[in-house]
């Protein structure tokens, strides 16, 4: 079986500094497993990577804002560079994503009917997910996604449940799956420091060019700054705002690895780039 390397993590524990190391001692390349870096043009608030340090990346920054990009896609195109690459490093935190590519999940290819999810115009995205929750109560779509919960919704409807999927802990592949972890304290003040940053680094500025371009992104970081500009609230609401919405996506992270993936779990603190080595060193070796 092909032998792929993970490193995942909760937001902000410091997953690519550690897998850009990790890629140059191993002679990796890089498999982007973030659902939100797949997009062109959300940079800061995605805190997607700005310099690689020559480590080929895959499956970041390649995709329109106006395209649709669903796990099932995500699924097969990992798939596709896991076997085109001699030693594949799946660095992400969106858990759903890199399980569904490594697990022997299984997806429908039905494209969106666009007419049937206009007809939930007039639902409120927290009404929607409430609904899917009433026939799925194992979904782990991210709440606030709007178009994830329609669509999941959609297809929960129809009883094809996406929790309930088979071969979900049948792995396709040699998989060491390594989990950055941090104390909750820790890892809430990285959060808290990285939004802060963000607004240094100019998000409020690249909401405004998303938004002359006629795209108003909803994800975490970019949906407050948003309601910020609509006026909704003032700046230091919307930045409290994402730093707790960030903080809450965290432990739905956290949630996720420790319950759906077989991780070895590395605190931050403790040497992590040494045992990542050894860990990597040994299952190369064996």
């Amino acid at each position: 079986m092909k032998k792929v390397v993970c490193i995942v993590g909760a937001t902000g524990v410091g997953k690519s500094d550690i897998s850009l190391e990790v890629a140059k001692i191993f002679n990796n390349e890089v498999i982007n497993g973030d659902s939100v870096q797949v997009y062109k043009k959300l940079d800061i608030g995605s805190a997607k990577l700005k310099d690689f340090k020559g480590i080929k990346h895959h499956l970041i920054d390649f995709l329109d804002l106006d395209k649709d990009y669903s796990v099932c896609d995500f699924q097969k195109d990992v798939r596709e560079k896991i076997e085109a690459i001699d030693r594949p490093l799946i660095v992400g935190g969106t858990g759903l994503y890199v399980k569904a590519a490594l697990y022997d999940y299984e997806f429908d290819d039905n494209k969106r009917d666009l007419d049937e999810d206009a007809s939930y115009d007039d639902v409120e995205t927290s009404k929607l997910y409430e609904m899917l929750k009433e026939i799925d109560p194992n979904t782990t779509v991210d709440p606030f996604n709007r178009r994830r919960v329609i669509r999941a919704y959609i297809q929960a409807k129809n009883n094809n449940i996406l929790s309930s999927r088979n071969g979900k802990n049948k792995p396709l592949y040699d998989i060491l799956m390594i989990c950055l972890t941090a104390d909750r304290d820790i890892l809430y003040d990285r959060i808290n420091r990285r939004v802060d940053k963000m607004i240094e680094m100019g998000l409020i500025d690249e909401v405004k060019s998303l938004r002359n371009e006629g795209y108003k992104a909803m994800q975490i970081g970019y949906r407050e700054i948003n309601n910020y500009l609509d006026g909704v609230y003032d700046l230091a609401t919307a930045i409290e705002e994402i730093k707790k919405n960030t903080r809450h996506y965290a432990k739905r992270q956290i949630t996720w690895f420790k319950n759906q993936m077989n991780a070895h779990m590395i605190d931050i603190l403790d040497n992590p780039l040494d045992k990542c080595i050894e860990l990597i060193e040994n299952f190369y070796r064996n």
